[in-house]
C-alpha cells in the first residue's frame, strides 16, 4: 500500500512512510536479536581492495559476495587446473605401460586443447595483458610426452645421442 493517499475530501495525505516501516522492522529485528552473532558484529567491516576495478568495483563486489568471479578469473582458474592435469598426465606417463601410451597421447591432446580454449577466453576478457597466459604448442607438448614415454635416445660410442 502506498504511503500517500487521499482523505475524504480528496486532499493528498502522507501516511506512514516506507522509511518508517523499514525503521520499525529493523528495530523489531534488533529487539529479537536477529543481528547478534553476525560476522564483524560491533566491528567495522574490512575494506575491500577494489581500487583497480574502477567503475566495475560494485559489480565485482556483488559477484564476490555471491561466490562468483568475473569470467576472465574463472577462465584463469580453469587454465591453472588444466596445467595441473597436464603435469599429472606427464607424471603418470613416465611410469606407464606401453599399452597405455596411446591413451596418454589422447589425454594430453585433450588437455592442451582445453587449456588453449581457456587461455583464449582469459586473454580476450582480462582487463590488462598482465593477466594473459601463453598458449601451449601442441606439437612441442606431444614431443615432450614422446620423450617421457620412450626415454632419451641411446648414446652412440662417441657419447653423442644416436640420430
Amino acid at each position: 500500500m502506498s504511503p500517500i493517499r487521499r482523505d475524504a475530501e480528496g486532499n493528498l495525505q502522507a501516511g506512514r512512510g516506507w522509511e518508517s516501516l523499514a525503521d520499525r522492522q529493523i528495530r523489531e529485528a534488533q529487539q529479537r536479536g536477529a543481528f547478534e552473532g553476525l560476522p564483524y558484529h560491533g566491528k567495522p567491516l574490512p575494506p575491500s581492495d577494489d581500487r583497480s576495478a574502477g567503475e566495475l568495483a560494485m559489480a565485482h563486489s556483488i559477484l564476490r559476495n555471491h561466490g562468483v568471479a568475473p569470467p576472465w578469473i574463472e577462465a584463469d582458474k580453469e587454465a591453472r587446473r588444466l596445467l595441473q592435469e597436464r603435469q599429472l598426465i606427464l607424471r603418470r606417463a613416465s611410469v606407464a605401460s606401453p599399452l597405455l601410451h596411446r591413451r596418454y597421447r589422447e589425454e594430453l591432446t585433450r588437455v592442451i586443447r582445453a587449456y588453449d580454449r581457456a587461455v583464449a577466453a582469459l586473454n580476450a576478457e582480462a582487463p590488462t595483458d598482465r593477466q594473459h597466459r601463453p598458449r601451449l604448442d601442441e606439437a612441442n607438448e606431444l614431443e615432450a610426452l614422446e620423450l617421457i614415454l620412450t626415454g632419451p635416445a641411446p648414446l652412440s660410442d662417441s657419447g653423442d645421442a644416436a640420430s
